[in-house]
């Protein structure tokens, strides 16, 4: 993705070493605890700016998408699972406005961190994004651990959007989010941006209580 749009990305689950060769990714657990998956690549094909939330470009269901980047996942060693349609909104420094976006969630199983940054350079290059984001799901304690992925029910893209505006800390530093088409924010923020994230999370009228929050590592392949 482009740099404004921060917070589409890549999450993956503990796993062992891998080599970021084709077909070289080794077996790894399932998940960590509160993953559902080695790894999670959220991704588009999108290289316009979008900025106005009835484009029709937003409705599309990125179906040929899901197959190839599905094939790329296969065809460098790990196994694709289920993908999930989503809805960003995000702060466009360059614009000084919103921007929208449509975009996959894919889990990835049997997978490696070198093969995985591998299968996100390759998404990046055949797409003409200019970074994609990963996200190792680590344990809280882990010294690697410098951010977190916030899921929570309850919210809408138009929502979103409104509380990004209303707070310029939070749309210029985390950048923004998605949300799923049932209306679950997903956001990953840097660690150190945690009480901003869920600042940001109360705004949205999210219940705190309600949200689940894993830890991780993550980095910008780009």
């Amino acid at each position: 993705m482009r740099q404004q749009h921060l917070r589409v990305l890549v999450a993956v689950g503990v796993l062992a070493l891998g080599s970021a060769g084709t077909g070289s990714a080794h077996a790894s657990p399932a998940s960590s605890p509160g993953c559902p998956a080695a790894a999670e690549i959220f991704a588009t094909d999108n290289t316009a700016i979008i900025t106005d939330p009835a484009d029709p470009r937003l409705r599309t269901r990125l179906k040929r998408f899901e197959h190839d980047v599905r094939e790329i996942i296969r065809t460098h060693g790990a196994k694709p699972g289920s993908s999930t349609l989503l809805d960003g909104v995000f702060w466009s420094e360059e614009l000084k406005q919103t921007t929208y976006e449509r975009s996959r969630e894919f889990d990835v199983n049997r997978v490696g961190p070198e093969g995985l940054h591998h299968i996100a350079d390759v998404i990046r290059k055949q797409y003409q994004q200019e970074s994609v984001l990963t996200f190792r799901c680590l344990p809280r304690s882990s010294p690697d651990t410098d951010a977190v992925e916030i899921q929570a029910p309850g919210v809408s893209p138009t929502r979103l959007h409104d509380a990004l505006l209303a707070d310029p800390e939070a749309r210029e530093r985390l950048g923004g989010g998605s949300v799923t088409l049932d209306g679950r924010l997903v956001l990953i923020a840097p660690l150190a941006d945690l009480p901003l994230a869920r600042k940001l999370a109360a705004d949205l009228g999210v219940d705190w209580n309600t949200a689940e929050v894993r830890y991780g590592d993550e980095e910008f392949v780009g």
